[in-house]
C-alpha cells in the first residue's frame, strides 16, 4: 500500500536548543567547519545516516539526547557562540560594503543584483544541480555572501532534482527520481502578511494558468528564491513543470523557462515587497535559460509607459549575460511557433508582441534556421554586456556568435571573459586548511580563501616536505577509505551477495599514485580516452614499480545513450580481476562524493576535445587541495598552465576537428592525443611520483604541489571571480542602468533608430597617406585622411577609425589597433566630411591599413553593438587621387 498524503513530523527542540534551528536552515553550515562539527556533535551515528544533513539530523535526533543537551553547558556555550558569530556574519560590513566609499553618498556599486539560474549546487543536502553550470551558480552564491555582495539568486524548486545513478549488473546506468520533501530541506515558503503562501501566475495559451509557490534558502547572506509548480491550484501537467532538472520534452523545458525567466522575476518583486530588500539595479542571466527575465522586464517598463525599444535599451543597460556553451549544439532552440503561440492571445505579456518576442531570439545570421528561437540570441540581444567564462571560452564564443555582429571580426565581438572560480572554504579539505593555517594563522588562512585580492598565497612557501607527504597520503587514505564503501555499496545494488565482494576491502592503496576524473559524461569529455590501448593501460595500472590507480565518476544525462555506452565500457574494464584493485568507477558522482575526491587524488585528469571546455572547474578544486592538473590546454588550464603546476597534454592540432566520435578524423585524434596521454604518465608524471631522496620523499613532487598551492591558489577562487563580476561588470551595468532613466533610454532608442535608417549611407569614399606606403621605415609616422559620406547623420554620431595591423597574403589583418581619426572643418560641397590623424609604424613586417565608420554614442558599451560598421569599396572602385 502507498501512502495518500506524506508529511515530515519534526521533533519540538528545548528552548535552549532553538539556535539550531537558525543554524540549520542557513546554508552557511555547508561551507562553515565549526558548525558542521557543532551538529555532529549533536548525535554523531544520526549525523552520519542523515547524510550530514542538520535539517535531517534535528528531525531525527532522539527527543532524549535533545534533552540531555539542553542542560549541556559545553554544548550550549558552543551553540551560543555560533549563533553570535552567524549574526555578526550577516550583519556585518565585508568587501563589498568597503570596496568603493560612497564619498558623496551615493556609492557607484549596484544596490542589488538578480542572479538567475536553472540550477544550484549549494549543499548534496539541496539536490538542485547537475554538474558544472550549478556548481558554479552555488559557488557564485557562496563567494558573494562573503564577500557581502547583495546578491538574489533565483532558480526553480525541482521536486525529484537531478537523477540518482546506479549500475546494472552488466555496467548500463540506471537513473532513480527520488521525491524530494521540502519540510525535510533547509528551505521555508516564503509568505504574504497573513500567512498565505506567495503565489507567482503566468498566462498560458487556452486560457490555462501556470501558478508557483516560492521557497527560500537562505545562503549565508543570500536569499535564493526557488519557485515551485507542484502546488494544487495547478492541473496536474502543470504542476510537473518543475518536476526535474533538464526533464520533459521542448514545451515542458520552454514553460521551465519561462517561469524561470518570467516569474523569476515576479518572484524578486514579491521578496523585495515583503522584506524591504533593496531592487535589484542589474539582472545576471547564467546561461540563456532565463532569457525571458528581460522579456518581463520589457513588460514592467511598458506598463510605466515606455515603448519598446526605449523599453527595451533600459533592460539592455543593467543586465548581463554569461554564456557557459562551447558549441551551438548546447544552446536551447525552440520551435518559432511554440514561442508565437506562448506569446499571443490571451498568453500574451502586455505591451509586448510576439512578433517582437520572436524577433529577440530569430537566427538572422548566415547559416541560421529561421524556423527556430534561438535563447542565447535572445541573451545577448537583451544585454548589453555579456562573457564567456575563461579567456579560452571568451575567444570561441566571440567566434561562435559572431554572426549577430556582421561586418566585425570574431576579436571584435563585445563578448568579454570572467574566469570562473570556486569557493574554497566549500572545496579545501580542513587537514589542508589547517596545514595553511600553521604558517598564515586561522583569520588570514579565512580570509585568502574567501577574499580572492593576492596573486600569492605568501607563507604557504614555509610549510616542509615531510608535512606536506603526510598530509597527501592521509587525503589519500580517506579516498581509499571512501571509494572501497561505496564500491562495495554499487555491487549490492548491481546485484552481488557479501560472500563475492572480499575483494573490495583491498582495492586501491594508500601508497599508489591515484590519478581522478569526475564529470559529466557527454562525447566531448572524452570519458574512454584513457581505455584508447586497453594493453596500454594495464601496464600503467601494473607496473611493478611505478603503479598507477585511477577513480573514476560521472553521470550521463538519461537522454544519451552514448554517453551510457562510454560509462558501460570504462565499467567493463574495471570489472576485470586482472585491474579491478587499480581502476573503480564510483556510480552517483554529487557533491558528497566530490569532497573526498578533490582532496584525495594526486593527479586530476581532464581530456576534452579542445576547445569544448569552457571552464573546467573540478581542476581547480583538486589545485586548491595540492593535488596536480594533468589536462589538455583547454578552459582555465589554458590560461594557467605555467609548466610547474601540473601537465599539459598536446593534442593533434592538425587533425580535422569533428563532433562525430566514429569518423576517421576522430579516430585519428583520439590515437594521437591518447598516445600522448600514455607517455606523460609513464615517463612524466609516474617518474617524478616514484622518485624519492634518501628520505623517502618525492622532493621534485611536493615542490610542485607547493608551487600549486602557492600560485594556483589564489587564482582560482570564487571570490577572486565575483569581484572580477562586481567591477568589471555589475557596477558599470549599474552605471548604465542610472544614467539612461526613463528619457535617456528613449533617447537612445530613437538614435539608434535614426543610425539604423540613415545607415546604408554612409560610405568611406576616399583614403589617402602623405607620402609612398609601399615601403616604410620603422618608426616612420604616416599622415591619414579620409572623406566620409555621413548621408543624414552628423560627426557627432560616428566615430571614424583607421584600422592597423599585420597583413598575411589575402590582406587580411591581423593584431589589429583602432586608432580614431579626427573630424576636420564642415562638409566639402560634395557633403562629405575630412578626417585626418598620424599612424606610427612601429613594428616590422608585411603591414596595412583600413579606416571604418562606426556609430559612436556616449551610452554603448561597446563600438560593435549596433552591428553596423562602414567599410571601404574594393581598392578598384574607390577614389584614391588626392583630396580636393
Amino acid at each position: 500500500m502507498k501512502a495518500i498524503r506524506r508529511f515530515s513530523v519534526r521533533t519540538v527542540l528545548p528552548e535552549q536548543l532553538q539556535p539550531l534551528h537558525e543554524l540549520a536552515l542557513n546554508l552557511r553550515w555547508s561551507w562553515h567547519p565549526e558548525t558542521r562539527e557543532l551538529f555532529r556533535s549533536v548525535d554523531p551515528e544520526v549525523w552520519a545516516a542523515v547524510g550530514e544533513d542538520p535539517v535531517r539530523l534535528l528531525g531525527e535526533v532522539p527527543a532524549g539526547r535533545l534533552a540531555t543537551l539542553a542542560t549541556d553547558r559545553r554544548f550550549l556555550r558552543r551553540l551560543g557562540d555560533l549563533s553570535d558569530e552567524l549574526r555578526d556574519y550577516l550583519t556585518g560590513p565585508r568587501w563589498y560594503q568597503t570596496a568603493l566609499p560612497p564619498g558623496d553618498g551615493s556609492s557607484p556599486l549596484p544596490a542589488a543584483i538578480a542572479y538567475f539560474s536553472p540550477e544550484y549546487g549549494i549543499a548534496a543536502a539541496l539536490p538542485q544541480y547537475s554538474g558544472g553550470l550549478g556548481i558554479l551558480a552555488g559557488d557564485h552564491l557562496k563567494a558573494a555572501s562573503d564577500l557581502g555582495v547583495p546578491i538574489i539568486g533565483v532558480g526553480l524548486f525541482y521536486r525529484h532534482g537531478y537523477f540518482r545513478q546506479s549500475l546494472s549488473r552488466d555496467g548500463w546506468q540506471q537513473e532513480r527520481y527520488p521525491l524530494l520533501d521540502p519540510d525535510e530541506l533547509a528551505v521555508s515558503l516564503l509568505r504574504e502578511p497573513d500567512s498565505t503562501p506567495c503565489r507567482i501566475d503566468l498566462a498560458l495559451p487556452g486560457g490555462r494558468t501556470l501558478a508557483a509557490h516560492i521557497w527560500k534558502a537562505q545562503v549565508g547572506r543570500v536569499p535564493l528564491l526557488l519557485l515551485d509548480s507542484d502546488i494544487e491550484a495547478n492541473s496536474a501537467a502543470d504542476r510537473n513543470v518543475t518536476d526535474r532538472l533538464y526533464g520533459g520534452g521542448s514545451e515542458h523545458r520552454l514553460l521551465q523557462e519561462m517561469l524561470l525567466g518570467i516569474g523569476g522575476v515576479r518572484a524578486v518583486r514579491t521578496y523585495c515587497r515583503l522584506t524591504g530588500h533593496a531592487a535589484p539595479e542589474v539582472f545576471h542571466t547564467n546561461e540563456g535559460h532565463a532569457g525571458f527575465l528581460g522579456v518581463e522586464r520589457i513588460r514592467e517598463l511598458a506598463a510605466e509607459g515606455l515603448d519598446f525599444p526605449a523599453a527595451l535599451e533600459s533592460v539592455r543597460a543593467g543586465t548581463l549575460f554569461t554564456t557557459h556553451t562551447p558549441v551551438p549544439a548546447g544552446i536551447d532552440r525552440f520551435d518559432r511557433e511554440l514561442i508565437a503561440r506562448h506569446f499571443s492571445g490571451d498568453a500574451a505579456l502586455a505591451g509586448v508582441s510576439a512578433e517582437q518576442v520572436l524577433a529577440l531570439g530569430v537566427e538572422s545570421w548566415e547559416g541560421g534556421d529561421p524556423t527556430l528561437f534561438n535563447m542565447a540570441a535572445m541573451g545577448l540581444r537583451l544585454a548589453q554586456r555579456a562573457n564567456g567564462v575563461s579567456t579560452l571560452h571568451g575567444e570561441v564564443s566571440r567566434g561562435m556568435f559572431e554572426g549577430l555582429w556582421p561586418g566585425f571580426d570574431a576579436a571584435e565581438v563585445p563578448i568579454t571573459s570572467v574566469t570562473n572560480g570556486v569557493h574554497a572554504p566549500t572545496w579545501i579539505d580542513p587537514a589542508v586548511v589547517k596545514l595553511g593555517a600553521a604558517e598564515l594563522g586561522q583569520e588570514q588562512a579565512e580570509r585568502a580563501m574567501m577574499n580572492g585580492g593576492s596573486t600569492r598565497w605568501s607563507g604557504l612557501e614555509k610549510i616542509g616536505n615531510a608535512e606536506i607527504w603526510e598530509l597527501r597520503r592521509a587525503l589519500r587514505a580517506q579516498l581509499v577509505d571512501e571509494a572501497r564503501r561505496r564500491l562495495r555499496a554499487s555491487w549490492h545494488q548491481r546485484g552481488a551477495g557479501d560472500a563475492e565482494l572480499g575483494w573490495t576491502s583491498s582495492v586501491l592503496d594508500p601508497d599508489v599514485l591515484t590519478i581522478g576524473f569526475a564529470r559529466r559524461v557527454p562525447s566531448y569529455k572524452r570519458l574512454t580516452l584513457m581505455l584508447r590501448d586497453p594493453d596500454r593501460l594495464r601496464s600503467l595500472l601494473l607496473h611493478p614499480t611505478h603503479p598507477i590507480q585511477i577513480v573514476v565518476a560521472g553521470k550521463a544525462h538519461p537522454a544519451d545513450d552514448g554517453g551510457k555506452r562510454l560509462i558501460q565500457q570504462l565499467v567493463a574494464f574495471a570489472d576485470d580481476p586482472a585491474v579491478r584493485h587499480r581502476i573503480v568507477f564510483l556510480p552517483d558522482y554529487d557533491m558528497a562524493m566530490a569532497k573526498h575526491l578533490y582532496p584525495g587524488c594526486d593527479v586530476w585528469l581532464n581530456n576534452p576535445l579542445r576547445p569544448l571546455e569552457a571552464c573546467g572547474t573540478s581542476g581547480m578544486k583538486a589545485a586548491l587541495n595540492g593535488c596536480l592538473n594533468l589536462s589538455v590546454l583547454d578552459g582555465w588550464w589554458d590560461e594557467w598552465y605555467d609548466g610547474q603546476n601540473g601537465w599539459a597534454i598536446p593534442t593533434a592540432d592538425g587533425v580535422e576537428q569533428t563532433m562525430d566520435p566514429e569518423s576517421r578524423e576522430a579516430e585519428k585524434r583520439d590515437d594521437i592525443e591518447s598516445a600522448a596521454l600514455y607517455d606523460l604518465i609513464e615517463h612524466q608524471v609516474a617518474a617524478k611520483y616514484y622518485d624519492r631522496g634518501s628520505d623517502g620523499l618525492p622532493h621534485g613532487w611536493i615542490a610542485m604541489v607547493r608551487h600549486t598551492l602557492v600560485t594556483l591558489g589564489p587564482k582560482v577562487l570564487a571570490g577572486r571571480m565575483v569581484r572580477e563580476y562586481v567591477e568589471r561588470l555589475y557596477a558599470p551595468a549599474a552605471e548604465a542602468q542610472r544614467g539612461l532613466g526613463k528619457g535617456g533610454a528613449a533617447e537612445l532608442a530613437g538614435w539608434k533608430a535614426k543610425v539604423r535608417a540613415a545607415w546604408p549611407a554612409v560610405r568611406v569614399e576616399h583614403v589617402e597617406a602623405e607620402g609612398p606606403v609601399e615601403a616604410q621605415e620603422l618608426g616612420t609616422t604616416l599622415t591619414l585622411r579620409a572623406a566620409v559620406s555621413l548621408g543624414a547623420l552628423t560627426p557627432g554620431d560616428v566615430e571614424v577609425q583607421v584600422v592597423s595591423g599585420r597583413v598575411d597574403e589575402t590582406d587580411t589583418l591581423s593584431e589589429a589597433v583602432a586608432l580614431a581619426l579626427k573630424p576636420v572643418g564642415g562638409p566639402d560641397l560634395d557633403g562629405r566630411h575630412r578626417y585626418e590623424g598620424s599612424l606610427e609604424l612601429s613594428r616590422t613586417g608585411p603591414f596595412g591599413y583600413t579606416v571604418r565608420v562606426l556609430p559612436a554614442h556616449e551610452l554603448l558599451a561597446s563600438s560593435a553593438e549596433l552591428g553596423l560598421v562602414a567599410l571601404p569599396a574594393e581598392a578598384a572602385g574607390m577614389d584614391t587621387g588626392p583630396l580636393r
